[in-house]
């Protein structure tokens, strides 16, 4: 089971199972972005949920995802084989998906949510792992395998916000969350079918004993039982739950800059001071961005025209422009690096990063305008959504590939693990302020026709894109600093524009290993 056969060497024969982590791949990633994109329209439209709770839930539920990446790396090749591990969070995500269609109440709901969630969760981790044990550092097959694992996670991407507009569209909700979860069972036979060639290598738990790794598969699976309640009830709690994301943010802040205090080596601290730095102000975008699953979706439920020539575009199929921006404006991105290097211009860390606040920055700002112009029913024209999606979507690809490849450049090799634990945790929370900030683009007009509701979700949007703006002015005008401090030099901000694109999804993050 192979992507290639050969290509005109030995060198280029990819490895048995990685095809079938790239088939796992994508049906995987289908289940999530048909609730990343339909969960608000889900519990708003059928459920009757107040767009305040819906948001404050889908916050819970993207940014415990995020979370649950680094201990999904913690407990893979040290409680749990990867695969095992992989396999009981399939089991969990099917569970999940079914118990939502289920529509029995809260038991359904929450629980299968969270039961969803703890596989989800876990398992992203585990597929990335996977892979990058196929590979030494410097094979050059390497880069191939997770370009197309990319390819993979974009496909599944693609077809489920496809597949969830479709039949949201119908309104019939039941059968998607049955598809997501044969999407699930899908995975599952594939990694079941690729089992010999997923083994663990060279992990903590491959080199236990016997006895030991029977001990510790028990203990491993009562862990990854006793998440599904747990999460349940933090959704369940969803106001709760998000304020305890953002005490947690705000006390892991303060420990990175206790942490970078106290390195001894002047220009470790630098780096680190810096790291911090661009982390807290990463914040601000993932805010932004991730009020694509929440606030920006009820805007284009109910405030877009949708229909053209006869036909209603469903919402979701909107989140698939940022999937064509990424495959396409990837490598066009990575080619005018390469060129701007080959004319001598390095663009630094800090550099890209304000970029890519600008872009999600003005992105927001262009909404107002199509506000401006809205019919004389307040429905907007759809080509300012396509607008603003492309331009967050750049920013995207400015921000995060460096993101999680500048935890390996500036945090010493001690630190990495905590600190890309650190890094995952700004797109929670920057999810959990997106649920606060949607939350007050709908206070008081839910239900209200457009001609009412337009006039506070341009005042939102505009706030949101002058702050992404003004942090990315505040960002340009340290730049010198942050650069001394990293004592970057033109062949590091190379290298550091090199990173891999298949980092470019919040998905890949084989660092957490």
């Amino acid at each position: 089971m192979t992507i290639f056969s050969r290509a005109g060497s030995s060198e280029a024969v990819i490895p048995k199972g990685v095809g079938a982590l790239c088939g796992i791949q994508v049906v995987s990633t289908l289940s999530y972005s048909v609730l990343y994109s339909t969960l608000v329209l889900y519990m708003t439209g059928k459920l009757g949920f107040s767009a305040r709770d819906a948001n404050h839930i889908t916050g819970v539920f993207v940014a415990f995802n995020y979370a649950l990446h680094l201990l999904g790396g913690y407990w893979g090749g040290r409680i749990l084989s990867f695969r095992m591990l992989f396999c009981l969070g399939m089991l969990a995500q099917i569970a999940g998906c079914l118990l939502v269609a289920m529509n029995s109440g809260d038991i359904g709901l929450y629980g299968g949510l969270g039961a969803f969630l703890a596989g989800c969760g876990l398992n992203v981790t585990c597929i990335n792992c996977l892979l990058t044990r196929f590979f030494e550092p410097g094979d050059s097959r390497r880069e191939t395998a997770f370009f197309w694992n990319y390819a993979a996670m974009n496909a599944g991407f693609f077809a489920g916000f496809s597949l969830s507009g479709y039949f949201q569209m119908l309104q019939d909700y039941q059968s998607l969350f049955v598809l997501a979860s044969l999407g699930n069972l899908a995975a599952l036979l594939f990694c079941l079918r690729a089992w010999p060639y997923l083994a663990d290598r060279d992990t903590l738990f491959s080199q236990k004993l016997p006895s030991a790794k029977r001990r510790s598969r028990f203990f491993g699976v009562l862990s990854v039982f006793a998440l599904p309640p747990l999460l349940a009830f933090m959704l369940q709690h969803a106001e709760f739950a998000n304020r305890l994301v953002l005490v947690t943010g705000a006390v892991m802040a303060g420990v990175a800059l206790l942490l970078a205090h106290r390195q001894r080596d002047g220009v470790v601290r630098g780096r680190m001071q810096s790291f911090v730095v661009l982390m807290l102000v990463s914040t601000v975008f993932w805010m932004l961005f991730q009020t694509a699953p929440m606030g920006l979706t009820q805007f284009i439920e109910h405030n877009v025209a949708r229909t053209i020539n006869g036909f209603t575009l469903p919402t979701q199929w909107f989140q698939n422009i940022n999937t064509l921006t990424i495959v396409i404006g990837g490598p066009l991105m990575s080619m005018l690096l390469t060129r701007l290097r080959g004319r001598g211009i390095a663009v630094s860390i800090p550099v890209q990063f304000a970029l890519a606040l600008l872009c999600i920055g003005f992105a927001f700002m262009l909404l107002p305008c199509g506000i401006a112009r809205a019919s004389d029913t307040g429905l907007v024209a759809p080509m300012w959504v396509v607008a603003s999606f492309v331009l967050q979507s750049t920013g995207e690809l400015l921000l995060s590939p460096v993101g999680y490849a500048m935890v390996g450049r500036l945090v010493p090799q001690s630190l990495q693990g905590v600190m890309m634990g650190m890094w995952m945790l700004t797109v929670g929370v920057g999810s959990t302020l997106a649920s606060f900030t949607s939350n007050s683009m709908s206070a008081g007009g839910e239900g209200a026709s457009p001609l009412f509701t337009n006039a506070l979700f341009a005042e939102v949007f505009l706030k949101l894109g002058l702050l992404a703006v003004a942090a990315a002015m505040l960002l340009w005008l340290l730049v010198p600093v942050l650069r001394r401090w990293m004592a970057e030099s033109g062949e590091e901000a190379e290298a550091m524009n090199a990173a891999p694109l298949a980092e470019s999804r919040e998905c890949c993050i084989e660092q957490t290993a």
